[in-house]
Parts: C-alpha cells; sequence; structure tokens
C-alpha cells in the first residue's frame, strides 16, 4: 500500500509542477519540432522510469534488437495499466499510443499525452475511429512510431489468454508498410490488477518479436495480418510463462 501512495504522490506533484514545462516544450515546438518531441519523450520516460523504480518491478526484456531505427507499429497484448510505462519507458524513437477517449478529460496528462503524439479513439463512434486510424497513418509517414494494444481494453481473464484482437489498428501497417513489432508481456498484472490497491514487487518479461513487413506476407497472410500477428503474440507469451 506504501507503494501506491508514493506513486499517486509522485503523480500529482509531476502533473503539477511540470505545467510550465509543458508551455516551454509549446514554446520550443514552433521553432525546432523535433527537439520539443524528443524532449518531451525523455521527461515522459524519466517519470515512468522513476515509477517502475517505486514499484520494484523487475524486467526480462527479449529481442530488444529486433525493432528498426524507422517508424514501426508496435502491437501488444494488454493485461495492467503498466504495461504502458513498462514499454513506453524503452521507446527509442518517438512514439504515440492510442489510447480510449475517455482518456482525454485529464487535463495535465491529457497535454501530455498529445505532446507525445498520442491518438484518443472513440470506440463507440466508427466515423471517428477511422479518423484516428487515418492520424496515426500519417504520423507514421512522418516518422513517428505508434503503439496499439488491439484487445481494446485490458483483458482481465487468466493469465495466458488473450481477449480478440480489433483489425482495424493494422491498417496502420497495412496502408504504410510499416513494419509490425509485436509485443509479449507475461505476469505484468501482477505488478497492480491482482491484488488491487496493492503494488507488489514482481518480475515481469517483455519480448519483442521480428519485425513483420506485411507487403512481404503473402496474399492470405496479409488479409489476415490481425490473426497472424495475434498468434505469434499468443505463442510467445505461453513460451515465456516459464521464465516469469
Amino acid at each position: 500500500m506504501i507503494r501506491f501512495i508514493c506513486i499517486v504522490i509522485f503523480v500529482i506533484l509531476f502533473l503539477i509542477v511540470t505545467v510550465p514545462v509543458l508551455i516551454v516544450e509549446r514554446i520550443l515546438h514552433r521553432f525546432n519540432p523535433h527537439a520539443s518531441d524528443i524532449s518531451s519523450l525523455r521527461i515522459v520516460q524519466w517519470a515512468f522510469k522513476v515509477i517502475l523504480r517505486i514499484t520494484g518491478v523487475k524486467t526480462t526484456v527479449i529481442g530488444e534488437e529486433n525493432i528498426p531505427d524507422e517508424p514501426v507499429l508496435f502491437i501488444g497484448n494488454h493485461r495492467s495499466y503498466f504495461d504502458i510505462l513498462l514499454t513506453y519507458s524503452r521507446c527509442k524513437r518517438v512514439t504515440g499510443y492510442i489510447a480510449k477517449k475517455e482518456m482525454e478529460r485529464y487535463l495535465t496528462l491529457t497535454s501530455w499525452m498529445k505532446r507525445l503524439h498520442c491518438l484518443f479513439l472513440d470506440r463507440k463512434n466508427p466515423k471517428e475511429g477511422l479518423k484516428t486510424i487515418l492520424q496515426a497513418i500519417d504520423d507514421i509517414k512522418n516518422g513517428i512510431s505508434i503503439c496499439v494494444f488491439p484487445e481494446g481494453t485490458r483483458n482481465r481473464g487468466e493469465e495466458l489468454s488473450m481477449l480478440p484482437f480489433r483489425d482495424g489498428a493494422l491498417k496502420i501497417a497495412t496502408k504504410t508498410g510499416c513494419a509490425v513489432i509485436p509485443i509479449s508481456m507475461n505476469n505484468t498484472a501482477e505488478i497492480f490488477e491482482n491484488h488491487l490497491p496493492k503494488i507488489r514487487k514482481t518480475h515481469v518479461v517483455i519480448e519483442y518479436g521480428k519485425p513483420v513487413y506485411p507487403d512481404q506476407l503473402d496474399k492470405d497472410t496479409k488479409k489476415h495480418i490481425g490473426d497472424y500477428i495475434e498468434n505469434i503474440i499468443r505463442e510467445t507469451i505461453h513460451k515465456n510463462a516459464e521464465l516469469v
């Protein structure tokens, strides 16, 4: 419980103290957008690393060398709020996450998310959802990586289970030809969700799969690329279960 309280205090202080920083970042963005993007990325990564340090989580990372130095589409399984911290703290390039639209209500947090090219998906409005996907396609073309959890929400089922993928997000890759990087995560719900509101030290495993280029797949596999990536992640989390 102490860890939870410490994290809440840190997050509140960060969001208050960095309000002037956001103003500076906006000004910097007018003159040097890339420098502003990188500095915003590093500031948020620092905050995420502090939070992860407070949790005491031990992370085993496999296959990080598989990520090419180019804009990619990260696709991961999703069981914990900490999935975002664990993966985003490791991004080397500017990366926008696709979040549910409800996240827009959190003022300063939303401002930071927008600074980091995060997009907000309205799952109840197909037309607005399409606009989000089209924006993500533009971001990829402009050199910004995108990360999506296609299960659509946190999976609250058994540890090695997965919810069906929603294929819409994979259009980002098929329309741009960018690489898809599968992210397979084990045991992340054990940090927090499995014993709310306590946060416990635990060991998680993250594996980055080899890049999948849609244009290099056969016609049928490309047509069902969502199922293809989902199977890669499912097989990987089962393989890595013995490492936890």
